[in-house]
């Protein structure tokens, strides 16, 4: 496929990747705004399931409209390929921010996670289960702000359910119903937001193996493991959210994302308000409680009444007490 040089009314700009479908950078020639243009490529377009997923993803995506997530201006067809027009998000992936570091400090992850949740929250609400949560679908701009995207397999109400024993969504991220191939509730997402949140606290996946069937096993069967949160200096709460989040039944799960967010939200209260340790007093500071000084002691200039001024003049009471007894022994042998 050739990269085309405009859609529509949309001047493309910049190729910034794809495999089935192209995503674009691109300028609305009428309004004079950046976007992101993402075309269905010509083998895509020629399978007409592939076709009607793609349409299905720019119907949903642009019924919503929510802070934390990609905005959906347009979307149709050009030569038989279908397009969509989104918002253009600065930044990078949440992947990328968590293999560079730059996912700041556990109250900033937090934060990140917070936003994460309310856009899905969000979106259950009209009833969609995404279906494909990882740090790939997530873009974090330069003001810290998460967006979710890519709604390619996201499943509405009403829509058919996928095909029993077949499964749709990425291995590393997927809940143990929806690797068994069954109809999938929002509780797969709460699942997913759980694996998510657990590699943004350590940099760390939960499962790992070289092929699909181990890392389904895993999933299936393995109990999760907590010593890379325990290592990572995770407050216990938020270990006990992500635990309660990744259990393996559906009922054993936060029955929502609104549960979760509020959990988060009360990490990060206490958080904020748990009292931090008074910094150590730098050498040369006064002493800071001049009462428990000796009287005569607290007439002495500031200077004199740091720790460092009372080792001096101590000092120096000790040669002038070593010189008064000499020169008393001194006298003494004289007479």
């Amino acid at each position: 496929m050739e990269h085309p040089s405009r859609v529509g009314k949309y001047e493309v700009e910049e190729f910034l990747g794809g495999g089935m479908s192209r995503v674009y950078r691109a300028k609305d020639s009428i309004l004079g705004r950046r976007v992101a243009l993402k075309i269905l490529t010509d083998a895509a377009a020629a399978d007409p399931e592939a076709k009607a997923r793609f349409l299905e993803e720019a119907r949903l995506a642009s019924s919503i409209a929510h802070e934390n997530i990609i905005a959906v201006y347009d979307f149709g067809e050009e030569q038989g390929r279908p397009f969509m027009v989104m918002e253009f998000l600065e930044g990078e992936s949440l992947r990328d921010a968590i293999q560079q570091h730059r996912t700041g400090d556990f109250a900033r992850r937090m934060q990140i996670a917070l936003q994460v949740g309310r856009a899905l929250g969000h979106i259950h609400q009209k009833n969609i289960v995404h279906r494909d949560i990882k740090p790939e679908n997530v873009r974090v701009d330069p003001a810290g702000r998460a967006k979710l995207m890519d709604f390619g397999i996201a499943k509405a109400d009403g829509m058919p359910p996928t095909k029993a024993g077949f499964t749709v969504g990425t291995p590393y991220y997927m809940a143990p119903e929806q690797v068994m191939g069954e109809d999938v509730t929002i509780q797969a997402d709460v699942y997913s937001f759980g694996v998510v949140m657990y590699e943004l606290l350590t940099g760390k996946k939960p499962v790992e193996g070289e092929t699909s069937e181990m890392i389904f096993h895993k999933v299936l069967y393995e109990p999760l493991n907590l010593e890379p949160l325990h290592e990572a200096a995770v407050v216990p709460a938020a270990i006990d959210l992500v635990s309660r989040c990744m259990a393996k039944a559906p009922a054993d799960r936060p029955q929502g994302l609104g549960i979760v967010c509020g959990g988060i939200g009360e990490i990060l209260k206490q958080g904020a308000l748990q009292p931090r340790p008074a910094p150590a007093e730098p050498a040369g500071k006064p002493v800071s409680v001049d009462a428990e000084l000796p009287e005569f002691l607290q007439t002495f200039p500031a200077p004199l009444r740091t720790q460092g001024g009372l080792a001096l003049l101590a000092g120096i009471a000790t040669i002038v007490v070593m010189t008064v007894v000499f020169f008393a022994l001194r006298l003494a042998r004289i007479i």
